[in-house]
């Protein structure tokens, strides 16, 4: 018996993410799913639309086993066939499920940083991000309903709710932090152990509602690049190449992280070594999802937390482009409300956000089910 659910999420990213259309072709690649019903429900609904929906299957065990094996020359061969496939493609579908969140953390970094610069930035950064109608999620199970801490019909009844939500009427709240947002020249952030200030001057702002990550619900730009100066410290625990990365305080000066520790300093600054522009900020981002309250170590939820913001450390999308260029694209998650130490944001010396809740009125529709 179909799930009328799965059918939902599917339509929502055939017609909403990827606004598919008759004679255009889409990749849908998939991880470690527990069954394979949104995949086929996405092939039936794109091909409905006259779409062209082609497959890729994948599992991070097999992945984790040609990482360890593969040489330069492999991931840079893999990096070319795939990226002439992707250049074939008008939109991608990436499903991602996972059993073990930890399946890569005994995959050398070396390794790591092979895949990252010959394989994941020619494919995706290069190609799938600026050239395709894009949309990611995860899929849950039980591993994801462990780490939100709940149970697995509970999470699943959670992610539902979250994925298929009212993203319309969240684009009609984020105008009006959309053009705050361009028209700030200067943005400090203030939380327990952060003061960091940069300017956005001349940086187009991105919404997303929807269109992109499923769940949705952030305002991005970037930092102007050398402008980032003072000290940050994210309170959300990050997952990034199958290491759970915690209390990642980074100092910032002229835009180039000078300092960086955290339960594992000289893994993070290995990350950080990978390329010259992996210690530079290529995005930050306000995250207005409200259904989204607790981290789960899942960027793609996380990031979304209502009352928080992130930074990504590396390359800028071209959207919002401050010029840095790197392999990496880490987001990293600073969460202000009360629960977590509370916090600021301030555009041009106004205090915009305190402790999560936006303070200007015509920023009031933001704050709707906060509690």
């Amino acid at each position: 018996m179909r799930d009328p659910r799965i059918t939902r999420l599917a339509e929502v990213l055939v017609d909403h993410s990827c606004r598919l259309k008759a004679g255009e072709s889409v990749l849908i690649e998939a991880f470690d799913l527990p069954s394979d019903e949104l995949v086929c429900r996405l092939v039936e609904i794109a091909s409905e639309r006259g779409a062209h929906p082609f497959v890729e299957l994948r599992s991070s065990r097999v992945l984790r086993s040609l990482y360890r094996s593969a040489g330069d020359e492999m991931f840079r061969a893999v990096g070319q066939i795939e990226k002439a496939r992707m250049e074939k493609m008008d939109a991608y579908i990436g499903v991602r499920g996972s059993d073990n969140l930890s399946e890569l953390s005994d995959v050398p970094v070396e390794k790591l940083d092979a895949l990252q610069k010959e394989w994941w930035k020619p494919v995706h950064l290069e190609v799938r991000v600026p050239k395709t109608k894009w949309v990611v999620l995860r899929y849950p199970n039980a591993s994801m309903a462990q780490a939100a801490k709940k149970s697995t019909e509970a999470f699943e009844d959670f992610y539902f709710d979250v994925c298929t939500a009212d993203y319309a009427k969240m684009a009609r709240d984020q105008e009006p932090l959309v053009k705050r947002m361009a028209a700030a020249e200067q943005i400090r952030l203030v939380a327990p152990g952060t003061d960091l200030s940069f300017s956005t001057k001349d940086i187009p702002v991105i919404p997303c509602a929807g269109d992109r990550n499923i769940p949705d619900g952030e305002v991005f730009t970037a930092p102007v690049r050398e402008s980032v100066n003072g000290v940050i410290r994210f309170n959300t625990p990050s997952l990034h190449q199958g290491f759970v990365f915690e209390g990642i305080e980074l100092e910032f000066r002229d835009g180039k992280i000078v300092r960086a520790e955290c339960n594992d300093s000289e893994r993070l600054n290995q990350v950080f070594d990978s390329d010259e522009g992996a210690r530079y900020c290529g995005e930050w981002s306000i995250g207005c999802n409200n259904h989204v309250r607790q981290p789960m170590l899942d960027t793609l939820f996380d990031e979304k937390i209502g009352g928080s913001i992130h930074m990504a450390m590396g390359n800028a999308y071209d959207e919002a482009d401050n010029g840095n260029r790197s392999s990496l694209h880490w987001d990293l998650v600073l969460i202000q409300t009360p629960d977590f130490g509370g916090g600021e944001i301030w555009f041009d010396g106004e205090l915009v956000r305190k402790d999560g809740w936006f303070l200007p009125e015509d920023l009031q529709g933001l704050n709707d089910g906060l509690p």
